[in-house]
């Protein structure tokens, strides 16, 4: 049953904490998420429900379930949201380059090549920006995302948070590695089903690669023997190289490889994992941070295409 409104204006905090608590249906959650008070959120929910003259979600036992009301108006607001954005990143770019700090998170693999040649290429046309850096897991850099403690995020895989915008940047390439001496050493390039059941070094859990790589062996219905786990790739490829086991890593760039290690590059349509950027999507960005992401999303560095390939058409990663 529609509710009575009155004459009043939606701010933009109210689309974004509405777009949150579309996503969670759970007040508790998006609050905390948001990192305001529950009261708070009721209170703003009710008052964007008799601005807009109906009620957007469904109440039973204290549960929410967003309803048709709200399903129309959440495209709306989306739409409104991204809008703003678009304007904000417009202006960012006429203002030009101006001082100001980024805290740009990133992942441990990423600080050998991505990260310095971007950097390198955006400080030619900006000198005046300051940089934080902080690298981490995957679930770390996400983890201060979602906190304030970083502004933007070089990530791999695309992160599943409802409070997360992201855009992918490039595909790298996955290869086996093998010691010299393995029976598969001599191949050119082979397919995982050929190697399901060998024994892994890995990464651990948090990262990345891990996640990725771990998606590809639930695609086809194995779990892989991981009998050692490390935080470094440096180390996954010593430890190959000492015949330990077997290790999926990127197929460049690779810290100074042993000469008793070798990577057969893997034929699967799904070998490869993506690098994206990733901003909080209920937070305005700092002007820096938009000039930066601006950058990279509208000029890929010539040094990431020598290590990968633009994201195309491939096999939809599922969960």
């Amino acid at each position: 049953m529609p509710i009575s409104s009155y004459s009043r204006a939606v701010t933009i905090d109210e689309l974004r904490w509405f777009l949150v608590l579309a996503s969670t249906e759970n007040v508790s959650r998006a609050a905390e998420q948001l990192h305001i008070g529950q009261p708070t959120l009721s209170r703003a929910l009710r008052r964007l429900e008799r601005q807009v003259g109906a009620p957007l979600f469904d109440r039973t036992r204290q549960r929410l379930r967003l309803n048709n009301y709200g399903e129309a108006f959440r495209a709306r607001a989306q739409r409104a949201v991204d809008e703003l954005a678009r304007a904000e990143d417009d202006i960012a770019v006429m203002l030009g380059p101006g001082p100001g700090t980024l805290r740009l998170a990133f992942l441990h693999s990423l600080g050998t090549w991505l990260l310095p040649d971007l950097l390198g290429r955006f400080g030619q046309t900006d000198t005046q920006t300051k940089f934080v850096l902080h690298q981490d897991s995957a679930d770390q850099v996400l983890a201060a995302l979602l906190s304030g403690r970083a502004d933007l995020v070089l990530t791999s895989p695309q992160p599943r948070d409802p409070l997360v915008s992201w855009a992918p940047l490039l595909d790298q390439k996955l290869s086996l590695a093998v010691w010299k001496d393995h029976p598969l050493a001599g191949r050119e390039s082979l397919r995982l089903s050929e190697v399901l059941h060998e024994r892994y070094v890995a990464m651990q859990p948090e990262f990345g690669l891990r996640q990725t790589t771990d998606a590809m062996f639930a695609r086809r219905g194995i779990k892989p023997n991981i009998i050692l786990e490390s935080a470094e790739i440096a180390t996954i490829g010593g430890l190959v190289a000492n015949e330990l086991g077997v290790a999926i890593l990127p197929d460049r760039p690779m810290p100074a490889q042993s000469p008793n290690m070798r990577l057969i590059p893997l034929e699967d349509g799904d070998a490869f994992r993506t690098i994206g950027i990733a901003w909080p999507s209920v937070r305005p960005l700092p002007q820096a941070a938009r000039r930066f992401r601006i950058f990279v999303l509208g000029q890929p560095s010539a040094d990431a295409m020598e290590h990968g390939q633009p994201p195309q058409a491939r096999l939809p990663v599922r969960a």
